[in-house]
């Protein structure tokens, strides 16, 4: 065991050792100038122009003319406002069909026929039902007498045939309409309506009493107003489509140009007063120029300065993973991999701003921030996210406002996938992402006094980033991490399905196996849970640790039945050649069903280099004085190298030690747990493992917690009520 250590970089290096430090470091630092180099291609400067950023108010130092004609486009909030009052023009429009009339007048015919046919009361409850009517047995009984059945259905077929025709239409479709008036579509000609004017459903009933066949009877008014509101359907009904289609022609209508600048205009002279007609101007060739693929600053020192400005925000991240996440800095593939990633989100970023330039919501921060969330974990997702949004938004492309746009996109979105456990969680933290973004928006939009459309724009847009951002991760995180060699908590998850054929096959073939895996994996993962390590990948890890037994699993105690041991008739050499390799079977079957490099090091580690004390105890029992070969006898290692498998190695022999108690009191599990700690420390097999005494001592405790739980006592149970009691057994013999 050793004290709890970060990996470190040798900066005091032996003249012979100077090469290769120098190319290791030349490449890592390499990767870097080149991202530099990218962000500064991905957002160019035209030379021999400059577009100054100016808002109203401000004195402009520099005459503008314009380079080449261009228009200036309505701010969206204009856009939005012209097409929301062409918008209010249109109509909603309603169709009137006859034949619904038609319809339901045939209805009545077939419910009153086959309420005549009806020779019982509930008979004709059951008809009413299947036409929607609901009937009661006063109805019924009242129906059945005399003439009614005739007269009620000659009514409400009168009733139908002249109100129906005139139009009538669902209340809650009126209702919903804002509008004042409607357009009604009525045999190929249309006219505009007044909304209140409309005749609703409900209002049939209020009609009944020009129709009623028996006015003077209380059940009959009833059974009547019953017939016409159940039975009836609209004739004045909303085309949805149309409206819809009528209403995006109108949208359509709105050009979006509100000006338009001639080459060699001047657009605002030295020391003058910025007016918004100019800024919208600036704004315009800005754009326009971008669009193009310039910029607005040529100078040398511009660029040397941006160049620089992108490698020392690089170098930032960089210098974390040298010092405090070594193990990525020293992996050339995952610092290859993280490079090409940067590239890939400074690129899109870059392409995304020509499309629709100064918008930094669109900045695929959240996407990048949860990548890496997913593949990196902590810190360093968090801290790689946020270079991002700062490098990106640092472009002069962007406003100021838009590093802190991205950067509460890329924090809300690293934080939201810290505890993913499944793909569609990402939608989830797309969801709050997107709240984010509208928080940002609204606190710049009530500081630079913005529209509410403009601030529900930014909102917009932002929500779309976020759940392209989630949906994308969800789709490419497997293509990463087998480009990376990185495992995620998703894919972990995924190996713990007990019907994954290997854990299956476990389970099926070797069921003391996989039930000792299993109690192990509870511990384990608690162990790690309360030290800090990744309790996750400790329970897969446990799960596959003896997956090696289903080779043989008849040679494994926990398999066997009672009396059965096919070790009796081996030599003890043979027996342990065999329970070693089971190591080695282990490894085969975890190459052959693609398991990652973290959880095949359970399997090779959870035993290290201990004896196999069993048999080489009968081994010298059985040889006498003769000289054995401990080697024979020794698993083949590595030793644990990290706390999730050392506590691993710790786990197995705790959990199966504790089978074998009689009586597991808290005091013995105590021991029993002391007692595997103290001699896995004194073999040795814990000293590579990255693992401190206070460590060490959370985890006892929660070994003993675990195993408390499950070897708690029980009460007795009389047999009079099923239960079985302490000497059931010795009773049942006698």
């Amino acid at each position: 065991m050793s004290q709890r250590r970060r990996p470190s970089l040798n900066l005091e290096l032996m003249p012979s050792q100077l090469p290769k430090r120098v190319a290791f470091h030349g490449l890592r630092w390499g990767l870097l100038a080149a991202l530099a180099l990218l962000t500064y291609a991905a957002y160019p400067f035209a030379s021999g122009f400059e577009s100054p950023v100016l808002q109203a108010g401000d004195v402009a130092k520099n005459e503008v003319i314009a380079p080449f004609a261009f228009p200036v486009l309505k701010s969206p909030p204009e856009m939005e406002a012209e097409q929301r009052a062409y918008e209010a023009s249109v109509l909603p429009i309603y169709d009137f069909r006859p034949r619904r009339a038609d319809s339901v007048v045939a209805k009545v015919d077939s419910l009153f026929a086959r309420l005549g046919r009806s020779e019982a009361p509930a008979q004709m409850i059951e008809a009413g039902q299947a036409f929607n009517v609901r009937l009661t047995p006063e109805d019924a009984e009242y129906l059945g007498t005399g003439r009614r059945l005739a007269a009620f259905r000659d009514a409400t077929k009168q009733l139908f045939r002249r109100e129906l025709r005139q139009g009538v239409a669902a209340s809650a479709e009126v209702e919903n309409e804002t509008a004042q008036f409607l357009m009604v579509r009525r045999n190929g000609s249309e006219s505009t309506v007044r909304r209140d004017t409309i005749r609703v459903l409900e209002q049939l009933g209020n009609r009944r009493s020009a129709y009623h066949p028996d006015p003077n009877s209380s059940i009959g008014d009833l059974l009547f107003l019953k017939l016409v509101t159940q039975l009836a359907e609209p004739t004045l009904v909303k085309n949805v489509a149309a409206s819809e289609r009528e209403r995006e022609l109108a949208r359509a209508a709105v050009h979006s140009v509100k000006d338009s600048v001639r080459a060699n205009e001047r657009i605002v002279d030295a020391n003058e007063v910025v007016t918004p007609a100019v800024e919208q101007r600036l704004f315009a060739l800005r754009n326009e120029m971008l669009r193009r693929g310039g910029s607005s600053d040529g100078r040398f020192g511009g660029t040397v300065g941006q160049i620089l400005t992108n490698a020392l925000l690089l170098a930032m991240f960089w210098l974390l993973l040298m010092f405090y996440r070594p193990a990525i800095y020293e992996s050339g593939r995952q610092m290859v991999v993280l490079s090409l990633f940067f590239g890939i989100v400074i690129v899109g970023a870059a392409i995304l701003q020509r499309l629709i330039a100064g918008a930094p919501e669109l900045i695929p921060v959240p996407f990048a921030a949860m990548l890496l969330t997913a593949l990196f974990r902590g810190r360093v997702a968090m801290v790689g996210a946020m270079v991002l949004a700062v490098l990106i938004a640092s472009q002069a492309v962007y406003s100021t406002d838009a590093q802190f746009v991205a950067l509460v996109g890329g924090v809300v979105a690293a934080v939201s996938v810290r505890n993913v456990r499944r793909r569609d969680q990402f939608l989830f933290a797309g969801a709050l992402v997107a709240v984010g973004y509208l928080l940002a928006g609204l606190a710049v939009g009530l500081r630079m006094d913005w529209s509410l459309t403009e601030i529900g724009i930014t909102g917009l847009r932002g929500g779309l980033n976020a759940v392209a951002s989630a949906a994308l991760v969800s789709t490419l995180l497997p293509a990463f991490e087998s480009i990376s060699g990185l495992t995620t908590d998703l894919t972990l998850l995924e190996l713990s399905d007990p019907d994954r054929p290997l854990l299956r096959r476990l389970a099926t073939e070797a069921p003391g196996t996989y039930a000792h895996s299993v109690s192990m994996a509870n511990l384990c993962e608690a162990a790690c849970n309360a030290v800090g390590a990744h309790g996750l990948l400790a329970r897969v890890g446990c799960y596959y640790h003896d997956v090696g037994k289903v080779k043989k699993p008849q040679f494994f105690v926990e398999n066997q039945s009672p009396g059965a041991n096919p070790h009796d008739k081996l030599k003890p050499e043979v027996s342990a050649g065999i329970v070693r390799n089971h190591v080695r079977d282990g490894l085969q079957l975890a190459e052959e069903h693609k398991l990652p490099a973290v959880v095949k090091s359970f399997i090779s580690e959870h035993h290290g280099t201990m004896e196999i004390s069993y048999f080489l105890d009968r081994a010298r029992t059985r040889n006498g004085g003769e000289k054995i070969h401990v080697e024979e006898f020794r698993y083949p290692g590595p030793k644990p190298r990290s706390v999730e498998t050392a506590l691993a190695m710790l786990a197995d022999g705790v959990e199966a030690a504790v089978r074998v108690l009689d009586d597991p009191t808290p005091e013995k599990l105590n021991d029993v747990i002391e007692h595997i700690i103290e001699h896995r420390i004194s073999v040795g097999q814990l000293e590579e493992a990255p693992l401190t005494m206070a460590q060490l001592a959370r985890a006892r405790n929660e070994f003993i917690r675990v195993l408390g739980g499950a070897f708690h006592n029980r009460i007795d149970y009389p047999a009079s009520s099923g239960g079985i009691y302490a000497d059931w057994e010795a009773r049942s013999e006698a």
